[in-house]
């Protein structure tokens, strides 16, 4: 593939999102990169900054199937991934698909669903089927989780447990609009994402993404990503380390970077790019840490102790 072509198709994509969501051009790109490289997102972010539209516009310009799922506390497995239902007429049981098959499935509020709910994306998440009354289902490809939570309500939601966190490729926040962007927004008078028109389609999408296993990363880059994760478990701020599941995130966000930057190679630099927005959640800070900053902090201390190797 012409990885400058590739650079191309994912700039039009993110400029075509950037016509719902003004002023977030950071957020856009981490989440059109975390999509790319077959991961799930996870956005952080107090109500009504755009965490909705970021997902949806993101499917609708790549021609995805796009679904929502409004998590609260009685909300059911079977209402994730669907049942099997008696039909009167053939006498059997047909299965019924739910919402979690969809190219782009949006989890808003993961945290207000009981954990035995949250678990029921877990194996959608890693393996990309859904085993129901012990039949397997295989999810559309692609498939992408935007699960969203708000950091500052606690009452009547269920933090998700570690496990579930390092399912996600990246956390992002979204952040408050500029000034400007804020008269943009109410200058619209529909849904921005419904003025949105596909930029490719889902077929060339999958290529894009096939692609990204396609970028070359040297001895000297997988040691450097290795030694940043390491690191994570031998800092003493960090009472648990990133897992190894996290060196192979990394790497598939940090290649995904190099294609949208029109390179068919990984350098350090699109490792230490990506480590802070894929690391973050991976780790738990010990009480100290969470007193003097957020895990941001941490892993950019460990940046800048890490070397960097010479490329190869």
């Amino acid at each position: 593939m012409d990885y400058s072509d590739y650079a191309s198709a994912v700039n039009r994509i993110v400029e075509n999102v950037e016509r719902a969501i003004s002023g977030k051009r950071r957020s856009v790109y981490l989440g059109v990169v975390a999509f790319l490289a077959g991961g799930h997102v996870l956005i952080e972010d107090v109500p009504g900054v755009g965490k909705t539209l970021l997902a949806r516009s993101i499917a609708r310009s790549v021609e995805a199937e796009f679904k929502r799922i409004q998590f609260t506390p009685d909300l059911l497995p079977t209402d994730v991934t669907g049942l099997n239902v008696y039909n009167q007429g053939t006498g059997r049981f047909e299965f019924w698909e739910g919402p979690v098959f969809a190219n782009v499935l949006l989890a808003d509020e993961i945290n207000r669903a009981s954990p035995k709910t949250q678990s029921a994306l877990l194996e959608a998440m890693e393996e990309h089927t859904v085993t129901v009354d012990g039949r397997t289902h295989r999810l559309p490809e692609p498939f992408c989780v935007v699960a969203t939570q708000n950091p500052i309500e606690h009452e009547g939601t269920f933090p998700l447990p570690h496990a579930e966190l390092d399912r996600f490729l990246m956390k992002i926040e979204m952040g408050y609009p500029d000034d400007r962007a804020e008269m943009e927004m109410l200058r619209l008078a529909r849904d921005p994402a419904l003025e949105l028109e596909p930029v490719i389609g889902l077929e060339r999408f999958l290529e894009m993404r096939r692609a990204v296993e396609e970028v070359y990363a040297s001895e000297a880059v997988l040691r450097y990503l290795v030694s940043v994760t390491s690191a994570t478990r031998e800092h003493e701020l960090v009472y648990v380390g990133a897992s190894p599941r996290a060196s192979r995130m990394l790497l598939a966000a940090a290649r995904a970077h190099a294609a949208a930057q029109g390179r068919s190679y990984c350098t350090p630099d699109d490792v230490k790019a990506l480590a802070p927005h894929v690391l973050s959640h991976r780790i738990i800070p010990s009480a100290e840490a969470r007193l003097s900053g957020d895990e941001r902090d941490v892993i950019g201390e460990i940046l800048r102790s890490v070397p960097v190797t010479e490329a190869v």
